[in-house]
């Protein structure tokens, strides 16, 4: 089974833009993927971003597949960890695009 990680824009948007988070998270859950999402983990939304980004990347390298969300080319996190996941060979693809229950990406 893929595990994937969820990657995107949270910092300056309403709510954190955990609905679009969970969302996609339900969506590829219901296909039989694993799914890591940031919006889940046990820090504060309002901790340091230092610490929430720290948390995240031990969260994604759990994963074989980033999958990122709309708009994260504007998000600082996303691009930090889209990059560490392409220079880690990790699969990273966007989350919209996986449509069928455990693909291979």
């Amino acid at each position: 089974m893929k595990r994937i990680y969820l990657s995107g824009p949270m910092t300056g948007l309403p709510d954190y833009n955990y609905p679009a988070f969970n969302a996609e998270a339900a969506r590829l859950r219901a296909l039989g993927y694993t799914v890591e999402n940031p919006a889940e983990n046990p820090l504060a939304a309002d901790a340091p971003w230092h610490m929430c980004m720290r948390d995240a990347i031990r969260q994604m390298l759990t994963c074989d597949t980033v999958a990122f969300l709309p708009d994260w080319r504007q998000s600082r996190g996303a691009n930090v960890e889209i990059e560490l996941a392409t220079h880690l060979g990790m699969a990273v693809i966007q989350a919209s695009g996986i449509v069928s229950p455990q693909e291979e990406i």
